[in-house]
């Protein structure tokens, strides 16, 4: 199941993810997508500071700040993602991964950081423009 450079098989990976998501239509009868979850965690975290608020807005009164299915599946994908790394034997914190660092340098820590943010920003700003 190991690729010689110790990660998994993306043949293998890509049918177990395929499976999830026919499996997830089959049981749950909803696919499965992540930037819900985000959101709904946003609105978890703003409503701890002020819950009057979130409980005004208009987009919160129709996708709940809650934890449901979908939330967890979002833990699930972390925790699954944390064991295939730490059994294929790749897992390592890195701020600077080695093709980042073979273009613009080990220093450059916090340009990865400002544009992996920056670009979590368009892919989420993506994603919500297109309804997921």
């Amino acid at each position: 199941m190991k690729q010689d450079n110790g990660g998994w098989s993306p043949y293998l990976a890509g049918a177990l993810s395929g499976l999830v998501g026919v499996l997830s239509v089959w049981f749950a009868g909803q696919y499965f997508g992540a930037s819900t979850s985000f959101v709904r965690t946003a609105g978890m975290i703003e409503q701890f500071f002020g819950p009057e608020r979130v409980a005004r807005m208009d987009y919160f009164i129709k996708v709940a700040p809650r934890i449901d299915w979908q939330w967890m599946f979002m833990v699930g994908i972390f925790l699954g993602a944390m064991i295939a790394a730490v059994t294929s034997g790749s897992f390592k914190v890195q701020a600077v991964p080695d093709m980042w660092a073979a273009r613009f340098g080990r220093r450059s820590v916090s340009l990865r950081a400002a544009t992996a943010f920056i670009g979590g920003i368009v892919a989420m700003f993506g994603a919500r423009l297109a309804d997921g």
